[in-house]
């Protein structure tokens, strides 16, 4: 396929406001294209660069040759070519990097029109913004390979990601989807929850649940296959080398194969409270004598699920039964604490789950998940039989640019601006904020944003919005400064959240549903 076809559809799509016109026009697209295709058709109409960053910014697109003049018959620059080339730009490093990939973006650009310069550009930043997101693409593989967009929304929650799915049932079609299961040793998208206002309405919401503690800590999911152990982040990273602590407690399992769903947590040594999440992703995020910073901060694995043992898949057993098989195999002390609620009629249960409530968030925890016992596990969604109660109003926002510093935060990235999704996949401003921040986190920040860089004015750096931070504030206020018409009231930024994709951030319609 040509990238001049892309660079069309991607122009086509932003201008679509409708959603079904999105996904008529993507499925018309993927129709078009060969399976081995498709995923570098997915991964470059949702802004994503198979290779991850490559290297390259504004420093050296600044100064791109010439749009190329198409021929009659259109461009040649076909989807094979760009990808050869990205991969080449990623493989470069040492000395004289960056005059290498000067040379090899030149190559590339003067082979492409004004129209693909402009998609190339957006990629290479991270600017791509035009709603294709794997909620729509999904849709669009669903209708041009003819296959209920539920059963593929299945396959792609157990595979991890869509690209390989969309491969297959475009080559294939439905029968394809049937070999996509639930497989020790291949993570699947975690189970999220929604919020609640508070317990009690969380109770009325869904009947007979559990109350869990929301333990403020690295969510993983642990394979084990014999003494294989397999330990992942809910982005599905890989972090197995990293977690020594995890390896052994899954390996200690009188079972040689199962899937567990948990948190990993850090416990202060003279007050068995938990430490701050800050600490532990510098903990998990080390690379470097692991040995080191686990005698300085030794980890604790705590679970709450598991999807799959000795071979049988569990996600669509009731959560009362996968949690029956989860006291079989874990003690006590490596499962979350829960209080059960069976008739939520009766105020004595409902007051005895706020009090478990109340005790948790004593204990340091930041709240409580509340489960329907009848739910089943469903991989990668929202679902509504989750549900999330907590004592402050929080948001996961994007970071979408921030300002520089003064005083004594001279030097320092510091006042953030703040996003949430649109429906079209892009962004809105929701306000700015710099309070909440420690010195620790400052410096932090400053690393990685400098890192998402993508133009400089000395005041105000734009970056590419891929940062999620966890954000307290009081309420909404209206505000004509901002495009959703809303501003947050006293926002504080309570943690970063590297651990979470843009994707999965805060929507503008839940927070306007919030007010």
């Amino acid at each position: 396929m040509l990238l001049a076809r892309v660079a069309e559809v991607s122009r086509e799509v932003t201008a679509a406001s409708a959603r079904s016109r999105k996904i008529a026009l993507l499925a018309e697209l993927f129709a078009e294209a060969e399976p081995d295709e498709s995923p570098l058709v997915i991964a470059y109409l949702s802004g994503r660069l198979p290779q991850g960053r490559i290297g390259v910014g504004w420093s050296v697109l600044k100064d791109v040759v010439p749009p190329a003049v198409p021929p009659a018959e259109g461009s040649a620059l076909t989807l094979g070519q760009v990808d050869a080339a990205m991969a080449e730009l990623a493989a470069v490093s040492g000395a004289g990097a960056r005059a290498e990939r000067s040379r090899l973006v030149h190559g590339l650009f003067s082979a492409a029109t004004h129209d693909e310069q402009e998609l190339l550009v957006r990629l290479l930043t991270g600017e791509v913004r035009q709603g294709a997101l794997d909620a729509i693409a999904l849709e669009g593989v669903a209708r041009a390979a003819g296959v209920p967009a539920l059963e593929l929304r299945r396959a792609v929650m157990l595979e991890g990601s869509l690209p390989p799915v969309a491969r297959a049932v475009l080559d294939e079609g439905a029968s394809a989807l049937e070999r996509f299961t639930l497989r020790v040793g291949s993570p699947v998208q975690p189970m999220l929850a929604h919020t609640a206002a508070s317990v009690a309405e969380a109770i009325a919401d869904l009947g007979p649940c559990a109350v869990e503690e929301k333990l403020d800590g690295i969510r993983i999911q642990v394979h084990r296959r014999g003494d294989d152990v397999r330990v992942y982040t809910r982005s599905l990273d890989d972090i197995t080398d990293r977690v020594p602590e995890v390896v052994a407690t899954a390996r200690a399992v009188a079972a040689d194969g199962f899937v567990l769903d948990g948190e990993v947590i850090a416990l202060d040594p003279g007050s068995g409270r938990p430490v701050s999440f800050q600490m532990i992703s510098a903990r998990v995020g080390s690379r470097v004598d692991v040995a080191g910073a686990r005698a300085v901060l030794p980890l604790t694995a705590v679970f709450f699920d598991v999807l799959a043992r000795e071979g049988e898949e569990l996600i669509d057993r009731p959560g009362l039964e996968r949690h029956a098989v989860l006291a079989r195999l874990l003690p006590e002390s490596q499962r979350v604490r829960r209080a059960v609620v069976t008739d939520p009629a009766d105020p004595a249960q409902t007051a005895a789950a706020e009090r478990f409530y109340a005790d948790t968030l004593a204990r340091g925890h930041e709240g409580v998940l509340v489960k329907a016992l009848e739910a089943p596990y469903a991989a990668g969604r929202r679902g509504r039989t989750w549900l999330k109660v907590k004592p402050v109003h929080t948001l996961d926002l994007v970071v979408l640019a921030v300002e520089r510093g003064h005083g004594r935060r001279t030097g320092l990235l510091s006042n953030l601006h703040l996003g949430a999704r649109t429906a079209d996949g892009g962004f809105v401003m929701l306000g700015k904020t710099f309070k909440g921040l420690t010195d620790e986190m400052l410096r932090w920040q400053t690393e990685r944003l400098r890192e998402l860089a993508v133009s400089d004015d000395g005041f105000t750096v734009r970056v590419r919005p891929e940062l999620v931070v966890e954000i307290a504030y009081d309420g909404l206020q209206v505000s004509t400064r901002y495009p959703a018409g809303v501003t947050l009231r006293f926002a504080r930024v309570v943690r970063h959240r590297p651990d979470k994709r843009a994707s999965e951030a805060d929507t503008v319609e839940r927070v306007v549903e919030g007010r």
